[in-house]
């Protein structure tokens, strides 16, 4: 039995799993975890992990990417910030720093497996969770979940349930030049999905 809301919010926060391994990256920091657990929410956002820029404000997509995402949502910055609607739970709770090379490190997989089915368990009123990117959807979708492109591409077999989404990166720019189909037919079933939510 997943342990209260409150008493799982407190450990999670307070975890230091990753502290040796983040302590050794090229950013050498400490682990912040960044996610919003609600008993109430109705939407879930399932990211990859933090980045530097969220590590430092301690909330969620205070970043581009997070602009990228509220504009995909259709939705202002106070509603992507009401906790009691929208839950945002990453597949890594912390920043996983940089390599040598300063490129992104992937999210540690013992987060997930330490922390992530008690969280949903107690996020019961969840009706749209959004995948955003290959991690969230690998482990949701699990063998559904091919690549990033196929799986977006499939979105209506997922709906309205779920919701796969590229990630908001400004890395992923030239993805949606390839592919307007995201942008003409998904966004607007999404928006209206999110606004029917909220």
């Amino acid at each position: 039995m997943a342990p209260p809301f409150e008493h799982l919010k407190s450990d999670i926060q307070s975890c230091q799993l990753c502290a040796v391994d983040f302590a050794q990256t090229a950013t050498a920091h400490q682990p912040r975890p960044v996610f919003w657990l609600s008993p109430t929410a109705r939407i879930l956002i399932a990211g990859q992990a933090p980045g530097a820029k969220v590590h430092e404000s301690g909330r969620p997509f205070t970043d581009p990417s997070g602009d990228r995402l509220r504009n995909w949502m259709g939705v202002s910055e106070d509603q992507f910030f009401d906790r009691t609607k929208i839950a945002i739970l990453p597949m890594a709770f912390c920043f996983p720093g940089y390599n040598a090379k300063g490129a992104d490190l992937p999210p540690p997989k013992r987060c997930a497996s330490t922390w992530r089915q008690a969280a949903l368990d107690h996020m019961g009123d969840v009706k749209l969770t959004l995948l955003v990117g290959g991690y969230a959807q690998k482990w949701h979708l699990g063998r559904a979940a091919v690549n990033v492109t196929d799986t977006v591409k499939r979105w209506r077999g997922f709906s309205p349930e779920i919701m796969p989404l590229p990630h908001p990166s400004w890395r992923n720019t030239g993805w949606l030049k390839k592919n307007p189909w995201f942008e003409t037919d998904l966004l607007p079933v999404l928006r209206q999905r999110i606004k029917s939510l909220l």
